[in-house]
């Protein structure tokens, strides 16, 4: 669950109870739960992945390796992560890590910049023991691709390969995530976490659902998942696990921070904008009557208009629009409109405003990064304004109807995660971050009398800069989630851990 951002946002999972007290006053006990070797397979989220890079501090801060240190007090096993060793990891794999991890800049940037990368040592095969790792967590991995050797090469030519998981294969191109995580249940593993399919949604979401070939089919989901978590259970037949659901996606920080009313004109912009769509606008009052006789209702709402100060809304493509390309066609046919005219409206064949979300409206939702595209010029014309005379393209926003394509995603995929939970229900508890996220984006989540919120805003937020993963603060809350459900299933008394002793998001620096 890997992703870049810019700008600022927040979110960590919350658990059931929504309010934390501490100390916990119970005597501690693992109950009829076996800490002595714990192995956590999933991808960005249990690798520590933060600030939109693997880096030393993001690793230590890692949900499982939280979770361990907790149960360490009672006696648990180590737990071996497969270290970087690197100050600021690596933001831009494909650019040769010149850029690492994001901090906040001011007065430079109000919104979060990447520090200088570590040209590839975050990425280099890692030195240790690998047969010793307890941590199996690989940015990007989804469930398919966990169970497929590709993922650990060849590098080129191989759209699966992934440099994350290559460092730490058992052996690179032949072996699998999958495989190499249940090896090391089988020597010994007592307790698993398992978190995949985030990524299964995820980055269809993240493009703005651009690319439906990334989606993965609720049918598929289902045989890979099983697959999956029967192979960790098959593993150590007496081993229990905790398994994790996926999250609304739309609901972190990524897709909730840039509103698409974010405009703000002077009086003459506003007025030369309006005078530019002039004509645009004429034509859609000329579609609702003979011969075309297209709703009004629907060419009104396709209209785009701007005002004197602040809250215009971005002018969009939105591909389930109808196209008007057709019916500028016929009004060249029919003398209304000359060629020129025609070739000047081609750019706004599925064009609107967008739509602002409210209590009782589904909006669209711009994706982070577009905070640094809206405004710029294409090709430097000052009369080609990305989001304002040249409409945003597909994979800067979420429709409402993608919106829903996601969501019922989700649904699908949880219900086969939480049918395999309790297919396994003795030996399996089930971690619902899904509702720990609904809490969270509701803002009732409060910890050790702080509050902790869905943002990346300091001191509160929960989530790292790149706004998709948590920021340690934030890792601990997750952590918290895990071990209260472990708790509550069986008889354990594993010490909560405090969020609020973990570091959240730092002040902007010059």
């Amino acid at each position: 669950m890997k992703n870049k951002v810019i700008y600022s946002f927040l979110t960590a999972l919350a658990v059931s109870a929504c309010t934390y007290d501490f100390p916990v006053k119970e005597e501690p006990t693992l109950g009829d739960v076996d800490f002595g070797k714990m192995v956590s397979i999933g991808n960005s989220l249990t690798a520590g992945y933060m600030n939109g890079a693997l880096y030393s501090e993001s690793q230590n801060n890692s949900y499982p390796s939280i979770i361990a240190a907790q149960a360490a007090m009672l006696g648990g096993g180590a737990f071996t992560q497969p270290t970087v060793n690197s100050t600021n990891g690596c933001f831009n794999p494909a650019g040769g890590c010149t850029q690492g991890r994001l901090v906040l800049k001011n007065p430079v940037s109000p919104a979060p910049t990447p520090t200088a990368g570590d040209n590839g040592a975050s990425l280099a095969p890692y030195a240790g023991s690998k047969t010793a790792l307890n941590n199996w967590g690989v940015p990007g991995v989804t469930i398919q691709t966990a169970q497929s050797p590709a993922l650990g090469g060849p590098a080129t030519a191989n759209p699966l390969f992934s440099p994350y998981y290559a460092r730490i294969a058992s052996n690179p191109g032949t072996s699998t995530l999958l495989g190499d995580a249940v090896a090391s249940m089988s020597n010994g593993g007592t307790f698993f976490t398992f978190w995949l399919g985030n990524n299964d949604v995820l980055g269809y979401a993240t493009g703005g659902a651009s690319n439906p070939a990334i989606l993965t089919d609720p049918a598929v989901f289902q045989a890979a998942f099983t697959n999956a978590l029967n192979a960790m259970l098959g593993a150590n037949s007496n081993a229990k696990g905790a398994v994790a659901n996926i999250p609304n996606v739309t609901s972190i920080p990524f897709f909730t921070t840039v509103p698409v009313n974010p405009v703000n004109l002077p009086q003459a912009n506003a007025t030369a904008l309006n005078a530019g769509f002039a004509g645009y606008n004429a034509t859609l009052d000329g579609l609702k009557g003979a011969p075309f006789n297209l709703p009004a209702a629907e060419m009104d709402s396709r209209k785009i208009a701007f005002t004197t100060g602040a809250g215009n809304r971005i002018v969009i493509n939105d591909e389930t629009a109808r196209d008007l390309g057709p019916f500028w066609d016929q009004m060249v046919t029919f003398g209304v409109l000359n060629s020129t005219q025609r070739a000047q409206l081609e750019p706004y064949r599925f064009a609107r405003q967008a739509i602002v979300t409210t209590s009782s409206v589904a909006g669209d939702l711009a994706i982070l990064p577009a905070s640094a595209f809206i405004g710029t010029l294409v090709g430097g014309n000052p009369q080609l304004i990305n989001g304002l005379t040249v409409p945003l393209a597909d994979n800067w926003i979420l429709l409402p109807s993608e919106q829903t394509q996601i969501q019922n995603a989700i649904n699908a995929f949880n219900t086969t995660i939480a049918n395999a939970v309790t297919a396994n229900a003795s030996r399996l508890v089930l971690i619902d971050t899904n509702a720990a996220m609904q809490n969270l984006r509701a803002g009732t989540v409060t910890v050790g009398g702080s509050s902790l919120s869905a943002s990346i805003t300091p001191p509160f937020g929960a989530f790292s800069l790149d706004g998709v993963h948590p920021n340690p603060r934030g890792s601990a809350y997750i952590a918290n989630l895990f071990i209260q459900a472990i708790n509550a299933k069986w008889g354990s008394k594993i010490p909560l851990c405090n969020p609020n002793d973990y570091v959240g998001n730092a002040l902007p620096t010059p």
